[in-house]
């Protein structure tokens, strides 16, 4: 009889993450939800600026990576929108769901969506690779249908590689565990995270390293060659316009390289901790939640960084705020007024229209 009542009380009362082996006195159910629907206003703002940004910026689509990035602001927003199930679960907005069917879509649909981030830096390293080792062949070998092909196989290799986790093979991963069954009940498997490491961490990973790792050695070896030829035989006519073509090349990739680093070193955490929990050799709830949306942050910081290291995303961005503050607002409005080369085709701007 008291078992059954304890049972019920347990099942009635909220299951609070951060309030694991604390007083009742201590509100961390409010704490949790605070920090959950902060992260969540971030994300939503932040990549909905940069998609207003990028449809507003069209020298922003001079290289093809802007393809990534926008696929990886789409991924983020959609981590943003579908965080709101935690919050609104926090603050008792979803009593009438199945807990068991909700937090088992919601940890796949973000273990996808944060794949496809994951993926999509490594696409990007690769492009830059390409662009450095075979810059006359570039044009032919990255072309839109092949960008738009490779995009479509992110998607769609990322819902595949999680998918087994519906089947009974394993947890994706701890992103729902604010829901009692899903920190409670569905444990991890070995086999399922030894899987997820090495078709997405391990790969993703090595290719980001090896790449970037030859762009950067490669931009040295271009500079040093510059500088022994600049002292042997004096400053050449063309070797302004050298310096000029790889120095862009090798600020973009720092721009690129900086978003990675700040990627893997926010989601380092939770992956180790998946990999030990897995394993059977650390388990704590606490640690969870706190790599878990450590890791989610990830999707604010993407735009953040982007928008302090690139200079013609500053600019796009000032031109978004003037044209929400002026008598003429909405996004037709931002395609009016634009500076930049020449397009093969020009065509006139088109009026603005209210």
């Amino acid at each position: 009889m008291n078992s059954s009542s304890s049972d019920v009380n347990q099942s009635s009362s909220p299951f609070c993450l951060l309030g694991l082996g604390y007083s009742h006195t201590l509100n961390t159910c409010v704490l949790e939800a605070a920090v959950i629907l902060f992260l969540t206003i971030l994300i939503i703002s932040g990549n909905l600026m940069v998609i207003f940004v990028f449809h507003c910026a069209p020298l922003l689509h001079h290289h093809t990576t802007s393809h990534f990035i926008q696929t990886m602001a789409y991924a983020d927003l959609l981590v943003g929108v579908s965080c709101l199930v935690p919050s609104l679960s926090l603050l008792h907005y979803l009593k009438g769901l199945d807990e068991e069917l909700t937090c088992q879509v919601f940890g796949y649909l973000v273990s996808v969506l944060k794949s496809v981030s994951m993926v999509s830096l490594a696409c990007i390293s690769i492009d830059r690779y390409i662009a450095v080792t075979q810059p006359f062949s570039y044009a032919t070998l990255v072309t839109p249908c092949r960008l738009r092909v490779c995009i479509c196989l992110i998607w769609l290799y990322s819902a595949l590689i999680f998918l087994p986790s519906f089947f009974g093979w394993g947890k994706p991963g701890y992103h729902g565990d604010i829901f009692r069954w899903c920190a409670t009940s569905w444990q991890t498997d070995p086999g399922f995270s030894s899987f997820i490491a090495a078709v997405l961490y391990a790969p993703a990973t090595l290719t980001v390293c090896f790449t970037y790792g030859s762009i950067f050695r490669i931009c040295r070896q271009h500079t040093r060659e510059i500088t022994q030829r600049h002292a042997r035989f004096g400053p050449q006519g063309n070797e302004r316009g050298e310096r000029g073509e790889g120095c862009p090349d090798k600020r973009y990739a720092m721009v690129l390289f900086r978003i990675t680093s700040v990627f893997y070193v926010l989601w380092m955490p939770y992956i180790l901790y998946f990999l030990l929990e897995s394993a059977g050799l650390y388990r704590h709830l606490v640690a969870s939640f706190l790599t878990t949306w450590l890791a989610i942050s990830n999707s604010f910081c993407n735009c953040l960084i982007y928008s302090l290291s690139n200079s013609v995303f500053r600019k796009g961005l000032g031109r978004l705020f003037r044209q929400l503050c002026s008598p003429c607002q909405g996004l037709g409005c931002c395609m009016e007024g634009k500076k930049g080369p020449a397009l093969p085709r020009p065509r006139p701007a088109p009026a603005c229209h209210v």
